[in-house]
């Protein structure tokens, strides 16, 4: 809700200045909730998105058990393939913002 709609002379007609202010503070809590959960979900969707770039990687480019440190064509490989991702993610974006 918007806080400049309590402002409304139909509105202020039926609430007194009390109802008002826990009006005001309960839109502001409510604003703060979803800002809070908006952020959660684009907390878990950067986890997803890591955790999916990990595996594909991973799968392409570790033929074998680690060792201490990776080779260097292991070390290119997901350099290369976490690169190609994240650009193939943003395209992906880009294009389904373009289609709204």
């Amino acid at each position: 809700m918007d806080p400049s709609a309590l402002k409304s002379p139909e509105l202020q007609h039926f609430l007194n200045g009390s109802d008002m202010v826990k009006c005001l503070h309960l839109t502001n809590f409510c604003s703060a909730i979803l800002d809070f959960l908006q952020q959660e979900k684009e907390r878990a969707m950067i986890n997803e998105m890591v955790g999916k770039l990990t595996s594909a990687c991973w799968d392409k480019c570790i033929t074998g058990t680690p060792g201490s440190k990776f080779s260097s064509s292991e070390s290119n490989c997901l350099s290369n393939c976490a690169q190609r991702y994240m650009e193939m993610s943003l395209m992906i974006v880009k294009r389904f913002q373009s289609m709204q």
